[in-house]
């Protein structure tokens, strides 16, 4: 139950930084959701994969290469889904990486807190 709470409030937070961010399109809170699993599925299975790849790149550059991993996996699920489109490129999937970051984080601790 616990997961499905998580990728909707993920979809919510894809939906919500595509209305503010200019280079990022949703087609509808479907597709949102399939956003969602498709990144919860990325991230369980091709992040840990490029961590220990780029383990070298990461520790010379302190942990900032892990953002450059992250809007890589955004720009390959804009690849994968067609109503999910990030036209604006590199930069915008970092940005976009990086506020779906802080907005999840700040959701999921919400949620924790309901569960206290």
């Amino acid at each position: 139950m616990n997961l499905i709470i998580r990728l909707l409030l993920t979809a919510i937070a894809v939906i919500v930084l595509a209305k503010f961010l200019p280079g990022v399109e949703v087609a509808s809170f479907l597709s949102a959701i399939i956003v969602a699993v498709v990144l919860a599925i990325l991230n369980a299975i091709l992040k840990p994969i490029l961590v220990i790849l780029t383990l070298p790149i990461t520790i010379v550059t302190l942990g900032l290469f892990l953002l450059v991993i992250n809007a890589a996996i955004i720009l390959l699920a804009d690849k994968l889904l067609d109503g999910f489109d990030v036209p604006g490129g590199f930069w915008v999937a970092m940005l976009f990486s990086v506020l779906l970051s802080i907005l999840q984080s700040i959701l999921y601790s919400l949620l924790d807190q309901d569960e206290k």
